[in-house]
């Protein structure tokens, strides 16, 4: 009797835990099988984060030609405000200044080649390039510099970290080779000149000595 009271108690068990699921709509397969996946979905947003920028690096002459009309003297200042990122009416004032200095110094036309595009390491929207300038100084004809580039109303424009190190290099470089003044000769003195200083005149003959009486 012992061995059916047993036996009934584990039918009556196996009954209580089908029921059970059979609530919970899941068999014990299923309930494995979401635990497992559980860890998975957890991990989905590390992913996320490390997604590159949605979209592709400009190319090389969309940078150059931001550069070619910022060197341009033919367009006024207040017209390329929107080539440098937080420009203002000085920096439309200090764009005018750097092209008349880069015409009179020889330097214009320049030819702009944007190379090594990539994304910028301190802000991940923005672009670096090493920028190769050709001008038409003979002596120093070609040169590169790195230049970053920032989003702008769909295009790109200069950014302001790069510009306002651009004008800087050009404000000392005109200063350092710009002519200084002259000075201005000594004005002669006016008036009645004063005479020059003569010389000693000659001594006086010594007086003739007594002579000796004897």
């Amino acid at each position: 009797m012992h061995r059916n009271i047993c036996v009934t108690l584990a039918k009556a068990t196996t009954l209580i835990v089908a029921v059970a699921l059979a609530l919970t709509g899941c068999s014990p397969d299923e309930t494995r099988n979401s635990s497992s996946t559980t860890p998975s979905n957890a991990s989905a947003p590390t992913s996320l984060s490390s997604a590159p920028p949605p979209t592709a690096l400009p190319t090389p002459e969309a940078l150059t030609d931001v550069l070619a009309r910022l060197a341009d003297p033919a367009v006024p200042g207040a017209d390329k405000l929107n080539l440098v990122e937080g420009a203002n009416q000085e920096t439309a004032a200090a764009l005018d200044r750097f092209t008349t200095a880069s015409r009179d110094g020889g330097y214009l036309p320049m030819t702009f080649a944007a190379n090594d595009i990539a994304w910028s390491d301190k802000n991940p929207s923005d672009v670096m390039a090493m920028v190769v300038v050709t001008t038409a100084n003979p002596e120093r004809p070609v040169f590169s510099f790195p230049m970053e580039f920032t989003r702008f109303q769909g295009g790109w424009q200069l950014s302001k970290r790069t510009a306002e190190t651009l004008l800087a290099l050009q404000k000392s470089g005109s200063s350092t080779t710009a002519p200084q003044p002259s000075s201005a000769p000594t004005p002669a003195p006016t008036g009645t000149p004063t005479p020059a200083p003569t010389g000693p005149g000659p001594a006086p003959e010594p007086s003739p000595s007594p002579s000796p009486t004897g």
